[in-house]
């Protein structure tokens, strides 16, 4: 991993929502405890099984958290975008992680010891409600992905999945996304997800390029994610 220098980190740090109400000194308190890198593509940052010991604070790129089926079938429970965190059950509940966490791009982050989580969130309380927040948002992601799976088509999932990434990324143009993984977001298999995205470019609702998926109609896909 690549380390990059104070200034960047304190910048950063200030971005990221569960830190906003950090005076000067609390600041410069987690520029000493913390540390901010780099990492490529793949990389695997914990498993279940595994104990915590740090909290992770996505800068750029995203992660993927997923579960594993016993034939190896990939199960996305969550997408994390920049300025999120992850880790967080194993810091603040459970001690031991459930699911997988890779990335899945290259990605900056800044991670935090156990301890120092632990200590921020004794001597400041609104963090702690702000993780809270988090991890509920989480759950009731993952509630809802799970109803999606066992009520909805594959093309309605599919929708669903292209209009939450486009309100994610603010742009009716989606970037950053293979086949693959849009795939393992809904349950299904990649050969399923490429075969629907072409029904959906042959009906005039996206267009496909490399990596890049432009929406042309929203209406329509809203329509497929209703049926």
């Amino acid at each position: 991993m690549a380390f990059l220098d104070a200034d960047n980190k304190i910048n950063y740090l200030r971005m990221v929502d569960i830190f906003q109400d950090l005076s000067k000194e609390e600041m410069q308190e987690m520029d000493r405890t913390t540390t901010m890198s780099t990492c490529r593509r793949g990389k695997i940052f914990y498993q279940p099984e595994d104990a915590s010991e740090v909290l992770f604070i996505l800068k750029k790129g995203r992660v993927q958290l997923y579960r594993l089926s016993p034939d190896g079938k990939k199960l996305v429970i969550s997408t994390i975008e920049p300025g999120s965190i992850f880790g967080e059950m194993g810091i603040v509940g459970q001690g031991m992680h459930n699911a997988f966490a890779e990335a899945m791009n290259d990605c900056l982050l800044c991670v935090m010891s156990r301890s120092d989580v632990e200590r921020l969130i004794l001597n400041k309380p609104p963090v702690a409600l702000r993780i809270m927040n988090v991890m509920a948002q989480r759950l009731s992601q993952a509630e809802a992905q799970l109803e999606d799976l066992a009520f909805k088509s594959i093309p309605a999932r599919l929708a669903l999945l292209l209009l939450r990434l486009r309100d994610e990324q603010g742009s009716d143009r989606i970037y950053g996304f293979t086949h693959q993984d849009l795939a393992e977001a809904i349950g299904t298999y990649r050969e399923t997800a490429t075969q629907t995205l072409n029904e959906f470019k042959a009906n005039h609702l996206i267009d496909i390029s490399r990596k890049r998926i432009d929406i042309l109609d929203p209406a329509g896909l809203e329509h497929v994610a209703e049926t």
